[in-house]
């Protein structure tokens, strides 16, 4: 009987885990590796990238991994596309569950608990790394001073629509100022 071929490395093969002690794991991947995961996930660069934690035992068949994620990344700035650097510093948690169901219908509700993942024969903290760093990213990064400004448009002879114009409470501030000091345009 031949050993299952582990999906990573980091792989921690479920099987070996001591029930009764923390398995601890520590995820610093070297320049090449970078790289690769910055191309993966079109960041324009990833530097001091670490995944530190341990995985535990959680009753008498699941597991818990609680580690803290940490990265410096590059992204373009959703405006002017200049470089923009965020800091990463977050906790993550994963629960591996070996009773859990996956729901097989067309429609699903996110469950409340999102930590929640079905027990297999290996716990990965590298992709799990990878899965938290692509959930951490900021959606859009903006470079300091960067906004996106304002564009108007109209045939000639007609005054442009602005965005002011479309927010129908605009006004009403304005005009209850006026309805509550009926002096003020007596003048």
């Amino acid at each position: 009987m031949s050993k299952q071929t582990p999906p990573s490395p980091s792989a921690l093969r479920v099987a070996d885990l001591n029930q009764n002690s923390a398995t601890a794991f520590a995820l610093r991947p070297e320049a090449e590796a970078l790289k690769a995961i910055a191309a993966e996930l079109d960041l324009l660069g990833l530097r001091k990238l670490s995944f530190a934690g341990d995985v535990t035992a959680q009753g008498r068949s699941d597991w818990h991994l609680s580690a803290k994620l940490g990265a410096t990344v590059m992204q373009p700035c959703s405006v002017t596309l200049e470089p923009v650097t965020t800091r990463i510093d977050v906790p993550v948690t994963r629960r591996y569950l070996s009773d859990y169901v996956e729901e097989d219908a067309p429609e699903v509700e996110m469950p409340e608990d999102d930590t929640c993942e079905p027990l297999g024969h290996w716990i990965d903290p590298e992709q799990v790394m990878i899965e938290a760093l692509v959930l951490a990213l900021p959606l859009y990064p903006r470079s300091d001073g960067a906004e996106l400004g304002e564009m108007v448009y109209s045939e000639p002879g007609i005054a442009p629509m602005r965005d002011e114009d479309a927010r129908p409470f605009a006004g009403l501030a304005s005009l209850k100022d006026q309805l509550s000091d009926p002096d003020k345009d007596k003048g």
